[in-house]
């Protein structure tokens, strides 16, 4: 009995998608979109897909997901809190700021000393010396670099 049941419900399953026929879709010369079974003489159409797709499985869910409780929503804050954000974040920018003309104004001098005077002493590992003509015009390309990349 149960075997009739089983096979019965499963030509019907099929035999719906088999007996589905061509839908044609068309526009008439006042612009109405028509739908049917055949399409229309002298007129062009379009077939329809008709095919329902399937739908996709569930993924599973992992052991991880199901043992933490789910994740609260953020809470909205007042206006006023965010203008107390905005004011942070202009300090912030303008710390940064300053502190980037800083830098450019060192880099800068580093640069003209650098330029002007060929005798500089360094302190490198612990040991004042004299630069070398070499390290010298390092030192200056890699001022001049950090200039063009940080400065305006």
């Amino acid at each position: 009995m149960h075997r009739m049941i089983l096979a019965a419900s499963l030509l019907l399953a099929l035999s719906t998608s088999a007996m589905a026929g061509q839908v044609y879709k068309w526009v008439d010369a006042q612009g109405v979109t028509h739908f049917g079974a055949h399409p229309p003489e002298g007129q062009e159409a379009t077939s329809v897909n008709t095919s329902v797709p399937k739908p996709r499985p569930a993924l599973p869910r992992l052991d991880s997901e199901i043992a933490q409780p789910a994740a609260p929503l953020p809470e909205s804050k007042p206006v006023g809190d965010q203008k107390a954000i905005d004011e942070k974040v202009k300090a912030e920018v303008a710390t940064q700021e300053a502190e980037r003309r800083k830098y450019c104004e060192n880099i800068r001098t580093n640069l003209a000393q650098l330029q002007n005077n060929p005798r500089l002493r360094a302190e490198v590992n612990g040991e004042v010396r004299r630069l070398s003509e070499e390290e010298r015009q390092s030192r200056m390309k890699e001022a001049e670099k950090a200039i063009s990349e940080n400065c305006n």
